[in-house]
């Protein structure tokens, strides 16, 4: 999954942005409003974390014109906890809210949350068959096994799963897996799905020749 953190304060920025790629997500990052909304603008995002007090363009200034164009899921970092201020990201499309300073589970948590409702799973654990994602705690298990799937492997098996039966391009899983700042090879995607069935088994993921990739409930 793919996400962009939106933060003028360097040192959370680089905290929020370091454990956001713990967990396996490719992250881009933005100082300033323009800057975020180009971004947000330009690519499909999976979730935006975007703060609300940020020089030039403040947050709830680019969520209005974010969600001229868009549905990305966005999460609002916010320092003020008041009932209007809440009341009033919500009304003008804003999919939650954490008020700083926050713990890092409870944003990993709401984060998650976000992305899975945004793909009409609300529920944390996924089944495919005799393969079950727990989400909360990114693990895969087969038969209820461990399949001790790699921070990488994990995201590309989520986001087939969250998408179950439907084509996923590998222009999209590059777009979702690799941040701004990766220079990713050509065959990466193969690589890793290849690893992926010989944990999960060769019929797991479905290759459509030319297309994309997919998985079935």
């Amino acid at each position: 999954m793919r996400i962009l953190v939106v933060e003028d304060e360097p040192q959370l920025l680089q905290v929020i942005a370091r454990a956001m790629r713990e967990q396996g997500y490719a992250v881009d990052e933005a100082t300033n409003g323009q800057d975020a909304l180009y971004k947000a603008s330009t690519w499909d995002y999976d979730a935006i974390l975007l703060d609300v007090m940020l020089p030039g363009l403040d947050g709830w200034a680019v969520l209005k014109e974010l969600r001229k164009t868009k549905k990305t899921p966005v999460l609002m970092l916010t320092a003020r906890d008041g009932i209007d201020d809440r009341v009033h990201g919500l009304d003008n499309g804003a999919d939650d809210y954490i008020v700083k300073p926050f713990d890092l589970k409870e944003l990993n948590a709401r984060l998650r949350a976000v992305i899975r409702r945004s793909k009409g799973q609300a529920h944390p654990i996924i089944q495919l068959g005799s393969v079950t994602l727990h989400t909360q705690s990114r693990m895969v298990t087969l038969n209820g096994v461990d399949a001790n799937l790699t921070a990488l492997e994990y995201s590309l098996v989520e986001m087939l799963a969250l998408q179950p039966g439907k084509l996923v391009t590998r222009t999209e899983l590059y777009e979702h897996l690799f941040d701004e700042s990766e220079d990713s090879m050509s065959n990466l995607i193969d690589v890793h799905v290849s690893n992926i069935r010989k944990k999960l088994g060769k019929d797991f993921i479905v290759t459509r020749r030319g297309q994309g990739y997919l998985v079935y409930a």
